[in-house]
């Protein structure tokens, strides 16, 4: 058994020129705990001619290596996705191996069965052509077992093979391998799964992995190699339009030029005419470059490098599209959300979105409904917890170009990131735009922040002042209104309390309704300021996901964070409003500091030390970090 980081070059490149013309089938099997996955890829590979063997982290790290040697392209692009996984943050740790037979050539991603780990699951079956999925003859059809169907054909998996296996374990009941196959029938009908074949088998005792066995003389179907051999695999990217999303731009001296990615749809000759979204400039394929030369067309799966026609601005994650079918662009969506993270998803909370090569900044609503993966049943719901599907609008922070799922796999799936942790926290698919994303667009006026601005004789911003009940926040943002209004600054105060009167109203204090409160006031204070005026805002504000979203909503310079940093112990000791004794006593939940977390900030620019300064010197502090800053005179 051979190690991919043990292997020299000229092993690898000796392997991929007597296999790089075989076929390539990926699958991924998947199931409940303990049914026997690990044990059945060992018998695969036992039985096999097995090449590679290793964890995401070496293969990636062979990438290179492998990418140097021309030979198996497939193979080339596997590390290639999986070292830009994990660029981005992507550290779901994924088995995958690779083996091959006299017929095919064959990589399986292997992934735990554990709940917590489905996230794993999805991250493997992204890409595959096949599921296998396990069930233990002695448990029958499980809820991870419905839960991976589901997601195996939500993904666009088509073909599935249902391996009962330890059928040594119920003594070869060919009546239990039937009821397995019944109960597993009349699911799979219902999520619209109509090519599964079910195949009895004994992973430890080898029975129908490759051959069929002594035990099994009533079954008459293939044995689970003689299917993974066998199976006809529709390469569907063939026939879709060109798209190619732009991985870098090539520019190695002044006389070349080429936009380098790989095709996922389609094909491309030169001559044809293409868009780039989202700009939409047009041109035309001048040549196609690989490595090996320039070639007359390439196809859905190739990485190429573009030289166009004519001198065009595109960068790293342009899509590139056929001129005649380009896709579609929109900057807000409906879509099916796998949430793969402990902390739930928090509608309102600003979240990164990874979508073939580019990254946006996007925002999750309210889900429309999650899935009871067990009855199909579509249930209501506020938020999305760890393995929960749903579908949910998205709202992103600038447009897109794309393609649902169901037509493109690769331009309609996307990957939900952690803008604070940078960690994969969801996935994805991309139904349709939203018909008010085409309809609503930015209108311009002729009265702008510059004018107001001049009007008011003095420069906009927002004063967020965030920090524990009780810390001082709205007595000392009152006074420096007070000392601003008095030299002649146009203000507004938005503080906590006034705006849970009317604006906020229908708001509680989850942790979803307080994300939600904020992302209102940095709407309302971003108006304020566009409207000239320096804006004071008195909040908790308690996680920094939230004031990140204010801040980002401001142009540079805009945004004073001042962290009113008063311990728990003093702020809960002044108690004025009674709110800490009420929480103590377990009559107020969710109450900031003791049933609910307070992030305070990491970099304020101005931090008061509420121990050590009267209301009155903190604003003095904070007006005279003001004029420091110009926001004021």
């Amino acid at each position: 058994m051979a190690h991919a980081s043990d292997l020299i070059a000229t092993d690898i490149e000796a392997y991929l020129e007597t296999h790089q013309h075989k076929s390539l089938l990926r699958f991924i099997t998947c199931g409940s705990v303990d049914d026997g996955k690990s044990t059945l890829i060992g018998r695969l590979l036992y039985e096999s001619h097995l090449v590679f063997e290793d964890h995401l982290a070496t293969l990636a790290a062979d990438s290179a290596k492998v990418g140097t040697q021309g030979g198996d392209l497939d193979f080339a692009l596997l590390l290639d996705g999986l070292s830009a996984e994990r660029e981005q943050g992507i550290t779901i740790d994924v088995a995958y191996r690779f083996f091959s037979t006299e017929r095919r050539k064959f990589i399986v991603a292997d992934t735990p069965g554990h709940e917590q780990y489905t996230r794993n699951m999805v991250t493997g079956a992204s890409t595959a052509d096949v599921a296998i999925i396990l069930v233990d003859a002695r448990k029958g059809v499980l809820t991870q077992t419905r839960r991976h169907s589901f997601l195996v054909s939500l993904l666009g998996i088509r073909r599935v093979v249902v391996a009962v296996n330890k059928m040594d374990l119920v003594d070869w009941s060919p009546d239990i391998f039937d009821a397995i196959r019944t109960e597993y029938l009349d699911f799979a009908a219902r999520i619209g799964l109509d090519d599964v074949t079910f195949i009895p088998l004994s992973a430890l005792k080898g029975d129908n992995v490759i051959d069929q066995g002594p035990h099994l003389h009533w079954y008459h179907g293939p044995t689970l190699m003689g299917f993974l051999e066998t199976v006809t695999v529709d390469d569907d990217t063939a026939t879709l339009p060109f798209r190619m999303p732009v991985q870098w731009v090539n520019r190695p001296n002044l006389d070349f030029r080429g936009f380098s990615g790989r095709i996922v749809g389609g094909a491309v000759r030169p001559g044809d005419p293409i868009r780039v979204l989202p700009s939409g400039t047009t041109s035309t394929v001048a040549r196609i470059v690989t490595m090996d030369g320039d070639l007359d067309e390439a196809v859905a799966g190739q990485s190429v490098t573009l030289t166009l026609t004519d001198e065009i601005d595109a960068s790293r994650g342009d899509l590139i599209c056929a001129g005649d079918a380009p896709a579609e662009v929109a900057d807000q969506f409906e879509a099916h959300v796998v949430w793969m993270h402990e902390d739930a998803m928090l509608p309102g909370r600003p979240y990164l979105m990874k979508i073939g090569t580019r990254t946006v900044g996007v925002t999750i609503g309210h889900p429309k409904y999650r899935v009871d993966v067990n009855n199909l049943d579509h249930l209501a719901a506020t938020s999305l917890e760890l393995n929960e599907i749903g579908v949910c609008n998205l709202s992103l922070d600038r447009a897109i170009p794309f393609d649902a799922y169901a037509q493109n796999r690769d331009t309609g799936g996307f990957v939900v990131i952690d803008k604070q942790t940078q960690n994969t926290v969801g996935a994805g698919l991309l139904h349709f735009a939203l018909r008010r994303s085409h309809n609503i667009h930015w209108q311009d006026v002729q009265v702008d922040k510059a004018a107001r601005t001049r009007l008011n004789d003095h420069r906009p911003g927002v004063v967020w002042f965030t920090g524990l009940s009780g810390s001082g926040k709205s007595t000392i943002a009152n006074i420096v209104e007070s000392k601003l209004h008095a030299a002649g600054v146009r203000t507004y105060l938005l503080d906590g309390d006034n705006v849970r009167h009317g604006l906020n109203r229908d708001l509680g204090f989850t942790d979803t309704d307080r994300v939600e409160n904020i992302r209102r006031i940095a709407e309302v204070a971003g108006l304020m300021v566009d409207a000239g005026l320096v804006v004071l805002t008195a909040f908790i504000s308690p996680f920094r996901a939230e004031r990140r979203l204010a801040r980002d909503r401001m142009d540079d310079g805009e945004f004073i964070e001042v962290h009113v940093d008063t311990p728990l112990e003093l702020a809960e000791e002044r108690d004025p409003k009674g709110l800490y004794a009420k929480a103590r006593a377990g009559q107020l939940t969710n109450f900031t500091g003791i049933d609910s977390p307070y992030e305070p900030p990491e970099h304020p620019e101005i931090r008061i030390d509420t121990t050590a300064l009267s209301a009155e010197q903190a604003a003095d502090l904070v007006i005279d970090a003001l004029r420091a800053r110009r926001l004021v005179d």
